[in-house]
């Protein structure tokens, strides 16, 4: 007998996105994390981990404090189930990267654990668990990488708790470039810098950029989408974590990007652009400007906005 089993993989993904700081975020094709999971012995209850690759052996293997088994333990409470389940994990994301890491993780496990239960639990319940994931239990986690890890595509958090998603269209030749140098930068520390207080004048120029924003993906219009791509928000305190910003950033524009900024809160960059060329030469630009000014080696990607978030990859026995 084949014992059932299910492997998901979920996307990179971009929050923020410049001008949307806590509610802003899109997926793109490649890298991305793989799950699998299957049922465990009979009368066993809750979530184990079995394993995870390309970690370095640095994420915790108890699942109580793991963001997937901390998810997947909140689907398997919210649809009331009491078979036990074993996860695998494959780390494609590179640890605090600013590129979605734990989201990825909290998203392809809950899509595993509901494909191997059939619970067909909505999209709705999906989020909420995987954000307790992310969250390590607290709910404290931003849905801005949850959400495109799980939908795809181009999407606003209107609300975290409950989630209120809102999914954006995507312009013919919107294209991604992300490249990640080999730093890390901490969450936790990255938004420590913040504070708790913005100006007005900052605030404002803000909610501009993001209403145009959104604006010019609905009218795919590339001038409007390039004149918002600005953060006058979280980029400015943030600056200092990753040595020679400005300048990288200005060998991108220079190179045709429609706009450049940290990928979550670094230290990846993304850069939006119209058509794979110009992508193409924004990656080469970038790529360029980061082993310079960084000093370091660095993976770049160039994507489509992915339409597709965590989906299966793999199954048998089902």
């Amino acid at each position: 007998m084949i014992d059932r089993q299910v492997t998901v993989f979920a996307p990179a993904t971009v929050s923020n996105v410049a001008c949307g700081f806590d509610v802003l975020g899109f997926a793109i094709e490649r890298p991305g994390d793989e799950v699998t999971a299957r049922f465990a012995e009979p009368g066993a209850t809750g979530v184990v981990i079995d394993g995870i690759t390309g970690d370095g052996g640095r994420l915790p293997r108890d699942a109580a404090r793991n963001t997937a088994g901390v998810a997947a333990q909140a689907l398997l409470t919210a649809v009331g189930e009491r078979r036990g389940v074993v996860l695998s994990i494959a780390k494609g994301l590179p640890l605090s990267s600013g590129l979605g890491g734990s989201a990825a993780s909290a998203a392809a496990a809950v899509v595993a654990v509901n494909a191997l239960l059939g619970a067909h639990a909505p999209l709705d319940t999906l989020i909420a668990c995987a954000i307790e994931g992310e969250g390590l239990g607290n709910r404290s986690a931003h849905p801005d990488n949850i959400a495109p890890a799980l939908y795809g595509g181009f999407v606003l958090v209107r609300h975290p708790h409950p989630p209120d998603i809102v999914q954006l269209p995507v312009p013919t030749g919107l294209m991604a470039v992300v490249v990640h140098p080999e730093l890390e930068i901490e969450t936790a520390k990255a938004r420590a810098l913040l504070g708790t207080t913005v100006p007005l004048a900052d605030a404002v120029r803000q909610w501009a950029n993001l209403g145009a924003l959104v604006d010019g993906l609905h009218r795919a219009d590339f001038g409007l989408i390039a004149r918002a791509l600005e953060d006058t928000i979280a980029e400015p305190r943030r600056a200092s974590l990753v040595p020679g910003l400005a300048a990288i950033k200005q060998a991108t524009m220079d190179a045709g990007a429609l706009g450049c900024s940290l990928s979550g809160s670094g230290p990846s960059l993304f850069a939006l652009c119209r058509g794979e060329d110009s992508a193409q030469r924004v990656a080469d630009a970038m790529t360029r400007a980061v082993a310079v000014h960084i000093g370091r080696e660095s993976q770049t990607y160039v994507s489509s906005i992915s339409p597709r978030g965590a989906h299966v990859i793999s199954s048998c026995g089902l």
